[in-house]
């Protein structure tokens, strides 16, 4: 049948199983959205206060889901606005169709107004994209983005789309959606019995987890590899929640602001088995001397990874869940040695190095074990970057995967409350927490008005403490306590900000007030925002300073 290239996106979008959109509309996508508002009983939109705010609600909706999270903005600054989130989602492989609209094709490339060449602007943060010129193109083009935006590491694809293409028609036919296998072609037989022999001869292993673990659904796979490996657990900021945090072997995350316990043992380890993580500088400290002592085994699904940032002795590649199945089979047949006395020095820097904060008044650690107690483990924590985000890292403890949404690659400030609104538009069962700075807090709060306009249950907690915590830590410890513009000192009321825009809100300045506050946040059934107010010097330790080794921490 002929359609219009609007209702060809439209038609596409439900073949690939697409509920819900985040977006923002304005002239060129109009046909788009006049067509979106027919089909508006089976495809939900939500509109966001900015475009940003939408890459970022569809980024948190498809890190809840494992779906690939969709947003729409027109030309120009609609486009160029969904640029940070999109770079977010590509760094953390987050799968996302974005999808533009432009100047009519006779336009394209005459400074028209609001045009901009999205597509080159955004070649290097998406796995692929698309400018469709011709209508006849352009279900094919979007049934293709959602293939590359799952297929193996997932990540962003824009398509980009002429005004006047959507209002052109083209014969149009439904097509039931490929699915997309695990990519598996690349496991060798050489490979994983390598793997296992390396496994075997291991006196003390470590086991790393990074997000590739909750990308590939893993975790069932992961907690008998743990078992039959017989060796102790650390993570990075993007695995957490892939291996249960509440397990005994559990030692924390792993980098610049890990636990000593994992920090050391990695530092004497003999063999590190690396899954699903790209070994990022955080986690690195000094190359030349992270995991001096041991034998290096990387499972990832990117052969681009593989002795990127770090060389290994050995790798296996492909989809870390079919990789990990193979494995497990090999070691169930294998004497593997129970490793005790490794585990249990192991266990002696656990209780020799814990996690520690002053107990004495209101601060961040406590607000996040309290979230921690008061939602008995089971919300959706999402962060903004910075100091609360370490602490969010560090005081809670994530026992399933997807419960734990951050901006790790690109460090985005302003991520968490859009990514917080898409997960709780995408489990509304669920409580969602966003934990923000007031640096990060200022920078999209308008999407406050969106959660109250979809009367969303999601509590805002800000740890406020009047500066920019983080930078202020690194200029405390590097630059001589020269707070060049870092202080945020102003009078800004955001209690009153977030009753502005239909919110609750709650200052709060001890515990006893937060515990009081946050218990009365679980029963709204809308946006609650608590503005948390604690001590501007707060640090987040333990601390490896950049470059270093990750056994030389900062006091």
């Amino acid at each position: 049948m002929q359609l219009t290239g609007a209702q060809i996106v439209i038609e596409c979008l439900k073949e690939q199983g697409v509920d819900t959109v985040f977006g923002y509309p304005g002239g060129a996508i109009l046909n788009v959205y006049d067509e979106l508002y027919l089909h508006r009983e089976e495809i939900t939109h939500i509109l966001t206060s900015h475009e940003q705010g939408a890459s970022h609600a569809a980024d948190g909706y498809a890190r809840t889901t494992g779906k690939v999270g969709v947003c729409f903005a027109t030309s120009g600054p609609g486009a160029t606005n969904l640029v940070t989130g999109i770079a977010t989602a590509y760094m953390d492989s987050v799968p996302l169709v974005a999808i533009t609209c432009n100047v009519g094709v006779p336009l394209l490339g005459k400074d028209s107004f609001q045009e901009v060449d999205i597509a080159g602007i955004t070649t290097p943060i998406t796995k692929h994209n698309f400018i469709v010129k011709d209508v006849k193109q352009l279900a094919d083009t979007i049934r293709r983005a959602f293939q590359i935006a799952r297929r193996g590491r997932p990540g962003p694809v824009l398509v980009d789309i002429p005004k006047d293409v959507t209002a052109n028609k083209a014969e149009y036919k439904a097509i039931k959606p490929e699915p997309v296998p695990p990519l598996t072609d690349q496991i060798t037989e050489a490979d994983l019995d390598k793997a296992v022999a390396m496994i075997q001869k291991a006196k003390k292993p470590m086991i790393f987890v990074g997000g590739g673990a909750i990308i590939s659904e893993a975790s069932e796979e992961l907690e008998t590899f743990v078992s039959l490996v017989k060796a102790p657990v650390c993570d990075s900021l993007m695995g957490k929640g892939a291996y249960d945090g509440t397990k005994e072997n559990y030692t924390g995350m792993l980098g610049m602001h890990g636990c000593k316990a994992s920090n050391l043992a990695v530092s004497e380890c003999d063999l590190l088995i690396a899954l699903g993580t790209r070994f990022s500088d955080r986690v690195l400290g000094n190359p030349k001397t992270f995991a001096h002592q041991a034998k290096i085994l990387q499972f990832d699904v990117d052969p681009v990874e593989i002795n990127k940032n770090l060389t290994v002795d050995a790798f296996v590649m492909g989809d870390l869940k079919e990789t990990l199945k193979a494995v497990n089979e090999r070691l169930s047949h294998k004497s593997i040695p129970k490793h005790e006395e490794w585990l249990s020095h192991i266990a002696d820097y656990q209780k020799k190095y814990p996690l520690t904060y002053n107990k004495d008044g209101l601060s961040g650690p406590y607000i996040v074990e309290k979230i921690y107690e008061l939602t008995g483990g089971n919300a959706r924590i999402v962060t903004e970057v910075g100091q609360h985000q370490m602490w969010a890292a560090q005081f809670y403890q994530y026992q399933k995967p997807r419960h734990f949404l951050t901006s790790g690659g690109l460090g985005t400030m302003g991520y968490g409350l859009g990514a917080a609104i898409g997960a709780q538009i995408a489990d509304r069962d669920t409580q969602v927490v966003n934990i923000a700075g007031d640096g990060c807090f200022r920078m999209n709060l308008n999407e406050l008005a969106t959660a109250s306009r979809n009367h969303l249950p999601l509590i805002e907690v800000i740890i406020n403490n009047h500066v920019l915590g983080m930078v202020r830590q690194w200029q405390t410890a590097f630059y001589q306590k020269h707070y060049s513009a870092t202080v945020l000192d102003d009078g800004a009321d955001y209690v009153k900000v977030a009753e502005a825009l239909g919110a609750k809100g709650f200052r709060v300045t001890s515990q006893a007030e937060f515990d009081d506050a946050f218990s009365k946040a679980l029963a709204e059934n809308g946006p609650v925002v608590l503005d948390c107010i604690i001590d501007c010097d707060d640090k987040v330790l333990p601390m490896v300073a950049p470059g270093a080794d990750i056994s030389d921490f900062l006091e």
